[in-house]
């Protein structure tokens, strides 16, 4: 990176906002979960997202520009990553905002723990340490075998892995395939499956109340007034600005510096849990939550003094979100 692109000020202030609008759209699906069904949320937000991302393809690229001979791997990843964000959106529905996050961010630890099997990356101890320390801390959080244990910590813990998958995938396609023709794939098969996903629903009657998660995947189609509709459709303009946010601070400043401030995400969403949700996180869930975050930044801060980012997995890679995975 060039000293004339290297602004971290600015860097700061776009990942600061990606985070921050990231968690807006988390906190819109969980007040959504209660009333409408998860797929009719997904074809709203793909539907006011599509002509934002044609609208960036034009002015960058053409319609050509989408027959990428890398298809193949862009429609993996994006299959992948659509099954995550239906994972975490299940997770939303039952799961304080908190809690679901903070498993989230495990997802750089399966990231570094993949590299090892799926590229054939030798795995630097620390990142192992930190490895074993992210997963005491979800441990803490969820509490298997107690009371307080929560089925839905599942599929937030389904959803880190879909999306460190997705991550090894896209680094195949780094320098070969542009961010819009990835975000156009991408938001187009989101779209397409929440399509299958209400055609299942209506043609075989699926139906489950057992839990607010399988509530929130099978529940009918239901027309939203105006203000819900309104919300849902802010979702695609969210997505848009997130990943413009995430494209600049990235390429404003170097990667190990941009990268621990995706964790200002976990303050938006304890903040949004306690006075739009009334769910206040609890000393299990901070304690927890407060070492997968210290695990995550220990790994990027070793990897910087090690000379991790110019020899292992490269440190955006290692974050919690892309800036095309939502």
């Amino acid at each position: 990176m060039s000293p004339a692109s290297d602004n971290k000020l600015h860097a700061s202030g776009f990942i600061i906002a990606a985070a921050a609008l990231a968690t807006t759209q988390d906190a819109i699906v969980k007040a959504m979960s209660g009333s409408y069904p998860i797929y009719e949320t997904v074809i709203i937000r793909g539907l006011s997202a599509m002509p934002l991302l044609l609208a960036w393809l034009l002015l960058t690229k053409s319609w050509g520009a989408l027959a990428t001979p890398y298809w193949r791997l862009v429609l993996l990843r994006s299959l992948v990553l659509a099954a995550a964000y239906f994972s975490f959106t299940l997770a939303l529905a039952a799961m304080p905002m908190a809690n679901a996050v903070s498993i989230y961010f495990t997802m750089p630890f399966f990231v570094a723990a993949l590299s090892s099997y799926a590229l054939g990356e030798k795995v630097p101890l620390h990142r192992w340490m930190a490895i074993a320390a992210g997963f005491v801390g979800v441990l803490i959080m969820v509490r298997p075998g107690s009371a307080n244990f929560q089925s839905a910590s599942f599929f937030a813990l389904a959803s880190a892995f879909g999306y460190a998958v997705g991550q090894m995938i896209g680094r195949k396609l780094s320098g070969k395939v542009d961010t819009v023709i990835i975000s156009n794939w991408q938001n187009t098969i989101y779209f397409v499956a929440a399509i299958l996903v209400w055609w299942a629903v209506y043609s075989f009657g699926i139906s489950n109340e057992t839990s607010k998660s399988l509530s929130f995947l099978t529940r009918p189609w239901v027309f939203p007034n105006t203000n819900d509709l309104l919300a849902m459709c802010a979702m695609g303009g969210l997505s848009a600005l997130v990943m413009m946010c995430f494209i600049n601070a990235y390429r404003l400043a170097p990667a190990n510096f941009v990268a621990p401030f995706e964790y200002t995400g976990m303050i938006w969403a304890v903040l949004f849990g306690i006075f739009i949700f009334q769910d206040f996180p609890d000393y299990w869930t901070l304690a927890g939550a407060t070492i997968v975050i210290g695990a995550g930044l220990w790994m990027l801060w070793r990897d910087k003094v090690v000379g991790g980012q110019t020899t292992g997995y490269p440190a955006q890679a290692l974050t919690a979100r892309s800036a095309s995975d939502d």
